[in-house]
């Protein structure tokens, strides 16, 4: 009993294991070898192939034979019990699958083939039922057919469109090959070939008119059943072995053609006829039916008709038609400029409101830091922060200008002003940029020259400021000179231009200014580009200087505003440049007269620098705006209170509010609502705070409006701390203020 205990085998289990992988190689065999014949049968009998998930499931029975064998690789050597068991599942799923596909498609083939069977059968009895169908709606649809061929055909009163759109509808309606229409010739002797469908045949082919054919379809009103052989059938080249679709041809009455010519055709004012040719498919078993040649016939009437109207109306039509165009064409050329209006006003709006609204904040707060205690490099930063932010806000004016300018709304403001002080001004000005380039300015002022004249002083200076800010910026070293004295009447001759056309009177002259610099000069042939916008033709080591290329260009249109001229002259790079303009100013009726317009800025002995304890309230929706406006009034001594919208203002404001400074624009309650409510509130005038708009929107419009409503005064932002001081000084003393 022990002996036989010893010969009894170690793994019993894994011997059942081994015959279970001898069987399953048995069945994935016979599927190798089972499934790619029935595919192949399948494909054979059938010449579609829809079911593809069949080939989905073929791929996971490879899929799961590759496994098989790659897990097959571990059993070669001593393996675990794990590895067997995982490679004998892997085998029975390939197993599975495998007898699965070949069981299904056993079962599938003979119902797609019989499916496949019937749906022949179904598709030979629905097309025979379509063509049924289709006869009968082709008949009952003559009719409307022949009157859409009518409307088209007579929607136009143009000769040419009338056959040419015959043949188009014709060729859909009846689903054509080719369609043609033969025009009489100058003689009458020939026919030429003038339409086609698809211009498959050169249009100009002549054949003669004395052709059997053609005279047997001339000598009646029907359609004609013609040989697809004959010349006036020749319309398309047969290609291989297709047959000639039949082919019909009906005569066009051609009735009283005054003036009609096709291909500089003469007049024809005898009763003639034009032939039309109609084609069937090639290689189709299409005829024609009764009810399309009765179709053709109608339309041929019509297209005779169709021509004799035409022929009456044209030059009638050609006049309307040329009208029509020039409407149209002004219609859209003022709908394009409308557009163009609303775009820049939309620009013009954004531009004020929300490019100025930070730059207030920027160079409010700027100033702000000026006046603090810093170390000179600290300083050095906040003078080029305000600087550039000047310059930034100067731009912004420029293109606001240069709009304005452009449309014509731009006017200038007129009125007697301190000339001489003008140009110190714009001096005092530009000497500190000019220090730092260690360059030296110089002011002559000739004797001659009005102490006061009458002008616009804010462009004037505008003028002065960009020339000689141009000669310090393109100037590395040496000196700028400034010289102005009266132009003389015999020197004006010699600086006529082409819109300068200079005209002496006792009520005005006209100043010469000239600004000599040192700096980089202009090449001669770039002169004529300075004053163009955005142009800069300097040389490439000054291009680092900066700038918009809109400076000269304002210039030019301020300086011709000013019924003067403007130029540059240069002798090259490197030499040099002296810019020269002379304007129109007025003498003012009395040399004191001081009638001089706001600007931010009085002597210093006039401004009041504290402003200890004056109660203000500022209403601005912008955060950042209404903290850099608190800033600047708090450092001026105000009491300030500050609001975010015009219920809250109406709220607040009280009889110890000495002034109110406000957005117009605010959500909800507008600044034009809430300074009528203030004045309803307050009805004696002394008792009412002072009411201001500060705002971004510098148009006409939002002055008008403010002036409308009440307000004591409109700033435009941005405001520095100087400018504030000034503006209150200004309101407290004479208790109104708008900023030109």
């Amino acid at each position: 009993m022990e002996s036989c205990n010893c010969i009894e085998p170690q793994w019993p289990a894994d011997e059942l294991l081994m015959k279970y992988q001898y069987i399953s190689d048995f069945f994935i065999a016979l599927a190798y070898f089972s499934i790619p014949l029935e595919l192949i049968y399948f494909v054979k009998k059938s010449a579609v192939f829809p079911y593809r998930w069949v080939l989905v499931q073929f791929g996971a029975f490879i899929v799961l034979c590759g496994a098989t064998h790659l897990i097959n690789l571990w059993t070669f050597n001593m393996h675990s019990r794990t590895v067997a068991v995982v490679m004998t599942t892997a085998k029975v799923l390939t197993a599975a699958v495998s007898c699965l596909t070949a069981l299904m498609l056993v079962h599938i083939i003979p119902d797609l083939l019989s499916v496949k069977t019937r749906e022949l059968f179904l598709k030979h009895k629905a097309a025979q039922l379509d063509r049924e169908m289709g006869l009968i709606r082709t008949q009952e649809e003559t009719g409307r057919h022949v009157r859409m061929l009518t409307h088209e055909i007579r929607s136009t009163l143009d000769r040419h469109t009338i056959l040419k759109t015959t043949l188009v509808e014709l060729g859909r309606t009846l689903a054509l090959e080719e369609c043609a229409l033969w025009m009489p010739t100058r003689t009458g002797l020939e026919l030429q070939l003038s339409y086609t469908l698809h211009h498959q045949n050169p249009v100009g082919f002549t054949v003669p008119i004395q052709l059997p054919v053609i005279n047997q379809v001339f000598s009646t009103n029907r359609a004609v059943k013609i040989s697809p052989n004959c010349p006036v059938a020749r319309l398309r080249p047969l290609a291989g072995k297709y047959m000639p679709g039949e082919v019909v041809a009906v005569r066009v009455p051609l009735l009283h053609l005054s003036n009609f010519q096709i291909n500089d055709w003469p007049e024809l004012s005898t009763k003639r006829y034009a032939l039309m040719v109609l084609m069937l498919p090639s290689d189709s078993a299409r005829q024609w039916h009764v009810h399309e040649l009765e179709l053709v016939e109608v339309v041929a009437d019509q297209v005779a008709v169709a021509l004799s109207h035409a022929a009456i109306l044209e030059e009638s039509m050609r006049a309307r038609d040329l009208l029509m165009e020039q409407n149209v064409a002004l219609d859209l050329a003022r709908r394009e400029a409308e557009t163009a209006i609303r775009a820049r006003n939309d620009f013009l709006a954004v531009m004020n409101h929300e490019m100025r609204t930070p730059m207030h904040a920027i160079i409010a707060l700027s100033s702000l830091l000026q006046e603090t205690d810093l170390t000179s490099e600290q300083r050095l930063m906040v003078e080029t922060i305000l600087k550039s932010s000047n310059l930034l806000a100067m731009l912004i004016n420029d293109v606001l200008d240069l709009s304005r300018l452009e449309d014509g709304s731009l006017q200038l403001d007129l009125g007697t002003f301190n000339l001489h002080s003008a140009f110190r001004e714009v001096l005092k000005l530009i000497k500190p940029i000019a220090s730092v380039k260690k360059l030296s300015i110089t002011l002559s002022l000739a004797p001659d020259l009005p102490e006061y004249a009458v002008g616009d002083e804010k462009r004037l200076m505008q003028i002065i400021l960009n020339i000689v800010g141009n000669a310090v910026k393109f100037s590395k070293e040496g000196s700028i000179s400034i010289t102005a004295f009266v132009a003389k009447s015999e020197s004006l001759r010699d600086y006529r231009g082409p819109d300068f056309f200079p005209m002496s009177s006792e009520n005005h002259f006209y100043m010469h200014v000239q600004v000599k610099d040192s700096g980089s000069g202009v090449s001669p042939h770039d002169i004529p580009k300075l004053f163009t916008r955005f142009a800069q033709t300097y040389s490439v080591a000054t291009r680092n200087s900066g700038g918009s290329g809109l400076g000269l260009a304002i210039c030019k249109r301020f300086v011709n505003l000013m019924e003067g001229h403007i130029w540059i002259e240069s002798e090259g790079l490197s030499k040099g440049c002296t810019a020269i303009f002379i304007v129109k100013l007025g003498i003012p009726e009395r040399s004191n007269d001081s009638m001089l317009s706001f600007a931010p800025k009085m002597p210093a002995n006039h401004v009041q620098s504290n402003f200890s304890g004056l109660k203000v309230l500022v209403m601005d929706e912008n955060g950042v705006s209404r903290t850099a406006t608190k800033g600047l009034l708090m450092h001026l001594g105000c009491d300030v209170t500050t609001v975010t919208s015009g219920e809250e203002c109406l709220r607040v404001v009280s009889y110890e509010h000495k002034v109110v400074f406000m957005d117009v624009y605010m959500p909800g309650i507008d600044g034009y609502e809430v300074a009528m409510r203030i004045h309803e509130k307050f009805t004696k005038w002394h008792e009412r705070p002072l009411i201001v708009a500060l705002t971004g929107n510098t148009d006409r419009v939002t002055k008008e409006n403010c002036l409308q409503v009440g307000m004591d005064g409109v700033i435009f932002k941005p405001v520095s701390v100087d400018k504030m001081r000034s503006i209150l000084s200004q309101l407290l003393e004479h208790r109104v203020l708008f900023e030109a």
